[in-house]
């Protein structure tokens, strides 16, 4: 009875290996340990224990690089990098906008125009995408890695004393780095367009700018601010009209360039277009996170008067819920396609085997 005990002990820790390793070598692997244990006993050393989780993890590590090398996980890598590259190039398109245009407030309420920041923004992510449709990765990587980093330079420091700002700027900066690490993924040259093909290109490229012209064109032709409170107006996060037929034009034409968007995207194939969900997905559980998690956080440090300091687990909760969704996300992706995979493999086994006996 120790025996079996002993053997569904060494099973239980070779489950830690990859299935593929498992299938080949487990029957061999526990042969070896059961051969080695000592007379009567009945479960594992400290050290086997050690031994063979660590070498079932590193294997296991080993698969899961070898399956982010795929075409797929580069195709949808270089759609992605340009993809977030051009929205980031309209959030800063649309941030210097705002600077510049500014209708109806007084000279006091004014924004001071566009600084030398704001500028590079917008040159940056401009070439990042001018180099990815060029086929220049280095030089897109290159160029999305330095924007990561003037985050780092410029955000980061303000922690201290204004959090809320840091936290309310890490979506776009989780978006910056998955336009750098995708970009830095080796793929053919010019690979976005032959993926894409001219209609695709343009909706992904011409969607956010229209998204913007739209805003700006609002925000120019809004009602006039008016401190006496006679301007009526009709208000949805953030639109504003002087009627409601007007209002819902603007969202109408938001909508319609957003599902230009998702159309080019979910009219690629099945294995890209997972893909590209599972490098969006960290940014969209980061900013779901944000807002609810930390929304009594932020309602507090605002009417406090003082800086509220975000304690430990918060920032590992901001810190790993990117990460963590990353790798749920292409584990789910791998186990569905193997599943796919196994189901053609057996409808293929099932129309070769003879009909009659």
């Amino acid at each position: 009875m120790s025996s079996d005990d002993l053997e569904r002990r060494y099973r239980r820790l070779l489950a830690v290996y990859p299935w593929q390793h498992r299938r080949v070598y487990e029957d061999e692997m526990l042969a070896v340990l059961l051969a080695g244990a000592r007379p009567g006993q009945r479960r594992p050393g400290a050290a086997e224990v050690r031994d063979l989780v660590g070498a079932g993890l590193r294997a296991r590590l080993r698969v899961g690089a070898r399956g982010f090398t795929e075409p797929s996980w580069a195709d949808a890598a270089t759609v992605t990098g340009l993809l977030v590259g051009v929205v980031l190039l309209a959030f800063a398109g649309k941030a210097l906008l705002n600077q510049v245009i500014h209708p109806g407030l007084p000279p006091g309420y004014a924004p001071s125009g566009p600084d030398l920041v704001d500028w590079l923004r917008v040159a940056g992510w401009a070439g990042v995408c001018a180099a990815v449709l060029l086929g220049w990765r280095w030089a897109a990587a290159g160029l999305a890695w330095a924007g990561v980093l003037g985050w780092g330079a410029l955000v980061a420091p303000r922690t201290g004393d204004n959090p809320t700002y840091v936290v309310d700027t890490l979506p776009q900066f989780a978006l910056a780095v998955v336009a750098a690490a995708a970009l830095t993924v080796p793929a053919p040259r010019r690979r976005a367009i032959a993926l894409l093909g001219v209609r695709r290109l343009l909706a992904l490229v011409l969607g956010p700018a229209a998204m913007v012209a739209l805003l700006v064109t609002n925000r120019v032709t809004s009602p006039t601010f008016d401190f006496g409170g006679g301007v009526s107006y009709q208000f949805f996060y953030g639109i504003e009209a002087s009627s409601e037929l007007v209002l819902w034009l603007y969202v109408a034409g938001l909508a319609v360039a957003a599902l230009a968007m998702v159309i080019a995207v979910a009219t690629l194939t099945a294995e890209v277009r997972r893909r590209i969900v599972v490098m969006l997905l960290p940014v969209a559980a980061l900013a779901l996170v944000i807002d609810n998690a930390l929304a009594g956080w932020a309602t507090s440090t605002m009417y406090m008067g003082h800086t509220i300091p975000l304690v430990p687990a918060q920032w590992a909760m901001l810190v790993l819920v990117a990460p963590v969704t990353f790798l749920a996300g292409a584990l789910l992706v791998r186990r569905r396609e193997e599943t796919l995979r196994m189901v053609a493999l057996g409808r293929n086994a099932d129309r070769e085997q003879p009909t009659g006996q």
